[in-house]
């Protein structure tokens, strides 16, 4: 999508609750897919906002990527293995979570919990 028009789909919607990229949902996924790599991004708007989350098995920090997750219009999205899922919580459902949230503690410890598990055999 051209920036015009995501600035004119922005303005039209700004009065509406943001949709937050929901970083425990996708943290589940990629545990339940055992995944190594996942991306996040808004829907019909991904080149310019999407990004890796997950590599090699393990969270990236946001200073290794790039990403904008969250939107009035456009469906926050998760990329796991070939398939792309919706994948948000309204703002006013999740702790505090904007869009520069980025693997918050509660999302952290699902996946990490995994690791946990899988070093422990």
């Amino acid at each position: 999508m051209d920036s015009i028009s995501a600035f004119i789909r922005g303005a039209v919607n700004s009065h509406k609750e943001l949709m937050v990229f929901d970083w425990e949902k996708a943290a589940q996924i990629i545990k339940e897919k055992g995944a190594r790599y996942a991306s996040a991004g808004l829907r019909e708007d991904w080149e310019w906002t999407g990004g890796e989350i997950f590599r090699d098995g393990k969270p990236l920090n946001r200073e290794d990527t790039y990403t904008f997750l969250a939107s009035t219009w456009a469906v926050p999205e998760l990329e796991v293995q070939g398939e792309i899922i919706p994948c948000y919580r309204m703002q006013s459902e999740t702790p505090g979570w904007n869009a520069e949230t980025f693997w918050p503690t509660e999302a952290l410890a699902i996946v990490e919990a995994e690791k946990e598990a899988k070093d422990a055999d």
